[in-house]
């Protein structure tokens, strides 16, 4: 988040507001189906028994059936029948049954709904109370916005890890304890303290943006959920930010925050090209903040992660680049825009009215933010700090910092979803996902639009990058026949709620008589009529591939080996 002359942490006071009530109860009225089932059949007739003959007659022949109790939701205006099985009778044997009665149109077994899961931080209910701001919206009203609660349906970011580049953190903030898993200090300035302590007021808003503790009742949460924190706070120099990249590809973050940046008028130092390259090659999600201003150079590490000109191709890049959104959902007028933006994330309301920016963690002690003074501050200094339930350790912040990290949380939270997924993977998946108007792609003032946890949660199950597996089998031994039939089998697995692509392909390869195996044959086909030659024997195996297009590894030896005899002669000599 670049400023003035080069780097620049640009806070102040900004907006925050939304309607997470209103949004909360649109997803519960979404709530995706529980494995739970209820025991009944949902009979679904081809005209309503309302108001149908033919209906009420279908209706009254499926009731009639031995095996059947009408049960449950009986909904004769859109012609629905709810049914359970009697008698000892199997839940999917009388699906079966109903299937063929004339007049149904569908039988589905009944699932239970869940509630979606909402963690107890009383800032995603307590209402934001600002001038202006909207009736309803609550603190946190980004999280409802962005389709957090719905991907924590899916994830709760258990074992993700997010480093974050920054001032330090409040260590002892009650939003963060117990979330550092590591802190290192690459800020060489004695009089400061560890990476634990936070002089500025910056790392810890942004780090509990990404992680703060959630479902422990107190404050805020971040989106990451359950992540936790690789703190490493640094001068800003380029030397200790160089450092502190490798240090996070090499500690296992998932994803590492960068809410800084240069005003891009001066080059990077190759050791920060180097260091960016080096943890891009570690598969580490690399998010920075655009910058602070409305121009289209904005600045490094930004500009190198989404290079000028490449933010609409959607393969291009080593990472995301993000703008701040308002809570309008247009980009705020402060924020980068332009060709180097991936994706956009709020980072501010966005208007006169409402609160000042994005409610988050601050440090206990008296921050340089609040102080202001020196080259990069503003003075007096912000006027930020909140106090929430009684605690003085919050604030409001607005920034493309604050979009970053948000960032940051879901792509570590969204890469836990899915355990094959790649860097590249998550970040593809985060910028298709995006939310946009329908049929836009890309565009200079949102990227590919703004960041949607749920949406990208959903389609990172369906990512497929394990190989399928196939074996053939056949007769051993031939003594008549001149052709050979095989017998394919194959299937294409996929971990635990994620979704196979499933076979594509069959190739067939054969050795004979000891020669190099060759293929023989490409086929969908799972039944095969061979051509073979008396006196010969032969080896087969099969690689299958799946529609993501991975390829079976070559078996250590032949699926079949086969032995063909030799045709004996009937013909008599002739004396």
């Amino acid at each position: 988040m670049p400023s003035p002359p080069a780097i620049r942490l640009r806070l102040a006071v900004v907006a925050l507001a939304l309607a997470l009530a209103a949004a909360l109860a649109a997803m519960a009225s979404q709530a995706h189906a529980a494995s739970e089932r209820t025991g009944r059949l949902l009979v679904t007739l081809d005209q309503p028994h309302a108001t149908s003959a033919a209906g009420a007659r279908a209706a009254a022949s499926v009731l009639a059936l031995d095996g059947v109790r009408r049960d449950g939701a009986q909904v004769p205006q859109i012609g629905l029948v709810s049914v359970r099985p009697t008698g000892g009778l199997a839940l999917t044997a009388l699906a079966r049954i109903l299937r063929r009665q004339p007049g149904v149109r569908s039988v589905d077994v009944e699932h239970r709904y869940s509630l979606r899961f909402m963690p107890d931080d009383p800032a995603l209910t307590a209402p934001e109370l600002s001038s202006g701001t909207p009736a309803g919206t609550p603190l946190a009203w980004w999280v409802g916005r962005i389709g957090l609660p719905a991907a924590w349906d899916v994830t709760r970011g258990d074992d993700a890890l997010v480093a974050v580049i920054d001032t330090g953190v409040d260590g002892g903030h009650p939003d963060l304890a117990g979330k550092v898993a590591g802190a290192i200090d690459n800020d060489g300035a004695s009089t400061h303290g560890g990476a634990t302590a936070d002089e500025h007021g910056h790392g810890t808003h942004v780090s509990s943006l990404a992680c703060a503790a959630g479902d422990n009742g107190v404050g805020v949460v971040g989106a990451g959920l359950n992540c936790r924190l690789l703190v490493i706070k640094s001068d800003l120099s380029e030397g200790s930010v160089a450092r502190s990249l490798v240090q996070a590809a090499d500690g296992g973050a998932d994803a590492i925050n960068m809410s800084f940046g240069t005003d891009g008028r001066v080059a990077p130092a190759r050791a920060i090209v180097e260091a960016i390259d080096y943890a891009a090659s570690k598969d580490v999600v690399l998010v920075a903040a655009a910058a602070d201003r409305p121009v289209e150079q904005n600045g490094d590490p930004a500009n190198l992660l989404q290079p000028t000109g490449t933010g609409p191709d959607i393969t291009a890049g080593r990472g995301l680049t993000v703008t701040a959104s308002d809570f309008s959902g247009a980009r705020a007028s402060f924020a980068g825009r332009g060709s180097q933006i991936s994706l956009a994330a709020p980072g501010s309301f966005g208007s006169q009215i409402g609160p000042g920016g994005i409610f988050g963690a601050f440090p206990s002690n008296a921050t340089e933010l609040e102080s202001g003074g020196g080259e990069l501050l503003p003075s007096p200094g912000c006027r930020c700090r909140a106090t929430f339930n009684g605690d003085a350790r919050y604030a409001y912040l607005q920034g493309t910092s604050m979009a970053a990290p948000i960032v940051a949380g879901v792509a570590a939270l969204v890469r836990h979803v899915n355990p094959d997924t790649t860097a590249r993977d998550v970040i593809r998946v985060l910028k298709q996902s995006a939310a946009r108007p329908a049929g836009s792609g890309w565009n200079p003032e949102l990227g590919w639009g703004i960041v949607d946890a749920a949406a990208a949660a959903n389609a990172v199950r369906a990512i497929d990058r394990r190989a399928p597996a196939s074996t053939l089998s056949g007769r051993t031994r031939i003594r008549r026949a001149r052709k050979l039939t095989l017998r394919i089998s194959g299937q294409d697995s996929a971990p635990a709620g994620l979704r196979a692509s499933g076979v594509d392909v069959y190739e067939l390869y054969r050795s004979a008589n000891r020669r190099p195996y060759r293929r023989i044959k490409r086929t969908r086909a799972t039944k095969l009529k061979i051509a073979v030659k008396p006196g010969s024997r032969y080896r087969y195996y099969t690689i299958a591939v799946d529609k993501a297009g991975n390829r079976e590894a070559v078996p250590p030896k032949a699926d079949l080996s086969t032995r063909v005899d030799k045709r004996r002669s009937t013909s008599k000599s002739k004396r």
